[in-house]
């Protein structure tokens, strides 16, 4: 099993006879705490996670986080400063036999393992290990034989076993905001480990464009920085200028972090459907607009906007239905990129339109009555009178609401009666709501 290689020092991209060269993010590496960019908050002066690792107690923990936000340089921080044997691997690409060959180093059975020192696993793309490989290494974590330090950029609640994850800590990395990639960005190009001996000029709106579309990402940030200075040639007095056009081409297309099969998909669908609700059509468009750009199914986004137009219009405008199955359609037979455009007049128009629930509390209320309520026969008189029920009784006494005056008639439809639907205020259900109380004669 190789060492690890965090002891390496970055190299500088022009020295000859050294080392394999490093990309800009990997020289960069903060070296002292103090160094990283981001992540106040869980390693500001005074939080839990800096003092553990200030002290050299940290334990077992994974880092979750979208990409380039601090999860790898921070464990490879704390592997340089551990007391500790340190080993890296990537879910991607190990397997069960790998864990065992640390577990049994862990164990002392490997060769020069004093039994005294400690072992570090740090495990990138952690999600990627099925429940029979994380169970492998469970016993070893809750021993303590084997910290670990898992990093993923999903969800570890929804992606590793309960049973291991007690045992970590769990911390959560923020995307990097423009502020901090700013600071990234100017130590890339001042520091003697980064862009300094290439003299890079970048104008503020390059700086600004790469920034604006890196998503928070800081490796993202650095490579097309790094990308842009060495594919620049320098003036007459060594100085390489970047402008925006540079800038455009070296970072080309802004990064969508959006993954049908992960926690994106779910969190951003989520988001489509609180804005709707939340009768923010802005916001509404956008959400849309992403999920299309990133390759969303139509026909999912479609659906959401059927169902959020029933449980969350509802009466109060019972259009909205009826244009979010018209769009839907619409969609089926259109295909993109044109079938953005109904997609969005049907979420805009649901956005717009009163709110209410009432529908949908309503069938609520009446299956959790139907599970656990009252029991209720079908009256004879609304039983089917066709065949040999009316021999049975069967729709006798029942009176036809079209015989009498406004089309409405009392009689008994539910034996002990409930009322299940509220209807609201708003919109078009504030009609219904009167209408109900006048044939109820109520006040």
């Amino acid at each position: 099993m190789p060492d690890s290689l965090f002891d390496e020092k970055p190299t500088a991209p022009e020295q000859e006879g050294g080392p394999a060269y490093k990309p800009l993010a990997a020289r960069l590496a903060p070296r002292e705490i103090t160094e990283f960019s981001g992540q106040e908050e869980i390693l500001g002066e005074g939080k839990l996670l800096r003092r553990a690792i200030e002290a050299d107690t940290l334990k077992s923990a994974v880092f979750f986080g979208p990409p380039g936000c601090g999860k790898t340089a921070l464990a490879r921080y704390i592997a340089g400063r551990a007391n500790a044997k340190t080993f890296e691997l990537n879910a991607v690409m190990a397997g069960v036999p790998d864990l065992r060959k640390i577990i049994e180093y862990s164990k002392g059975l490997g060769a020069g393992l004093a039994r005294s020192q400690r072992v570090l696993l740090v495990l990138d793309e952690i999600h990627h290990f099925n429940r029979t490989q994380q169970d492998v290494l469970l016993p070893s974590v809750e021993k303590g034989e084997i910290i670990l330090i898992g990093m993923t950029t999903e969800n570890p609640f929804f992606y590793i076993n309960q049973a291991l994850l007690s045992r970590f800590i769990v911390v959560e990395f923020k995307p990097l905001q423009a502020a901090h990639l700013s600071d990234i960005f100017d130590r890339a190009v001042t520091h003697p480990e980064g862009l300094l001996n290439l003299k890079p000029e970048v104008t503020p709106g390059a700086k600004k464009y790469l920034i604006d579309n890196s998503s928070g990402d800081a490796r993202r940030l650095l490579n097309a920085l790094e990308l842009a200075a060495v594919t620049t040639k320098p003036g007459a007095d060594g100085v390489r200028r970047i402008d925006e056009a540079v800038a455009r081409e070296s970072i080309q297309r802004r990064s969508l972090r959006y993954d049908r099969s992960s926690d994106e998909h779910y969190d951003h669908i989520s988001a489509f459907i609180k804005s709707m609700r939340g009768s923010d059509p802005d916001a509404a468009v956008y959400w849309l607009a992403k999920m299309l750009e990133a390759g969303e199914d139509p026909r999912f986004v479609a659906r959401r906007i059927l169902i959020c137009a029933s449980e969350d219009v509802g009466n109060a405008n019972p259009m909205a239905l009826v244009t979010a199955q018209a769009a839907f359609s619409a969609a089926e037979v259109l295909g993109m990129p044109e079938a953005r455009i109904v997609l969005a007049q049907a979420a805009i128009y649901v956005a717009c339109s009163p709110k209410s629930n009432a529908s949908y509390l309503a069938v609520n209320a009446a299956q959790a009555e139907v599970k656990s309520g009252t029991e209720r026969p079908v009256p004879l008189h609304l039983r089917d009178g066709s065949k040999d029920g009316a021999a049975l009784g069967h729709g006798r006494g029942y009176k036809y609401p079209h015989d009498f005056e406004n089309h409405y008639v009392r009689q008994e439809y539910m034996p002990a009666p409930e009322k299940f639907y509220e209807p609201t205020d708003q919109g078009f259900e504030a009609e219904i709501g009167k209408r109900l109380k006048r044939l109820r004669g109520e006040k």
